[in-house]
């Protein structure tokens, strides 16, 4: 039976429009996203099938192209299109934090620092660069690969908040296999940066450690 057929409160548009966003299955929302299914299959049941061939909503949106585009249904076009929406997200997630405080936005934080580095698939270090009110000056992604105190190097972190003109800093990098738990190197590399850049009165507010779930927070665990 084709979408246009099923009652309209079951529809997946007419459902975000009547419901919000928020009331979809991930498979309702990629089947908006596709807009039309293949012969034999609806634009949800192609979804269904998507999402169970790629394991998850996540591992869909995070595929290369040569991956995305070797499943039914999917090619360049659909690619390109997928890569602009969640470039449009980030940019709208930025822009969401540069209007407010970062510390009175810890959920905005939290999410662009996932939109930032969850998909990536090694180590990454970055900083928010935050002015006297701790609002946003810049994100730099500073350091790639296995992060740890002898790969970070607080010499450069030190120089690119003097060139942003920050008066604070949130930290933060990535785990790649999903595990937001500390480790004791997050702790001595934390303390080293807070040390360098105290030398040049910039304050560190946070270091936060993206995973699978929610960014976990070092100073709401107390070790800054």
């Amino acid at each position: 039976m084709s979408i246009r057929d099923w009652p309209a409160a079951e529809r997946p548009r007419e459902k975000l429009l009547e419901q919000g966003a928020a009331s979809l299955t991930d498979a309702e929302l990629l089947a908006i996203f596709l807009r039309t299914g293949v012969t034999g299959k609806s634009a949800v049941d192609l979804a269904r099938y998507l999402l169970s061939e790629f394991g998850s909503l996540r591992a869909l949106l995070e595929a290369d192209l040569a991956g995305f585009s070797q499943h039914l249904g999917l090619g360049p076009a659909k690619y390109a299109q997928l890569q602009a929406v969640l470039e449009m997200s980030r940019r709208h997630l930025a822009e969401r934090l540069r209007r407010d405080s970062a510390l009175e936005s810890p959920q905005a934080v939290r999410d662009y620092l996932k939109a930032q580095l969850r998909h990536e698939p090694h180590e990454v270090f970055g900083c928010l660069f935050l002015d006297a009110k701790h609002r946003v000056l810049a994100f730099e992604v500073l350091f790639r690969g296995s992060i740890d105190s002898a790969s970070v190097y607080p010499r450069q972190v030190v120089k690119r908040a003097l060139a942003n003109n920050a008066a604070a800093a949130i930290l933060t990098h990535n785990h790649p296999s999903g595990v937001s738990e500390p480790s004791q190197a997050d702790r001595v590399l934390t303390q080293r940066l807070k040390d360098a850049l105290a030398l040049v009165e910039v304050r560190v507010l946070d270091h936060f450690i993206v995973g699978d779930g929610e960014p976990l927070s070092m100073a709401e665990l107390g070790w800054m």
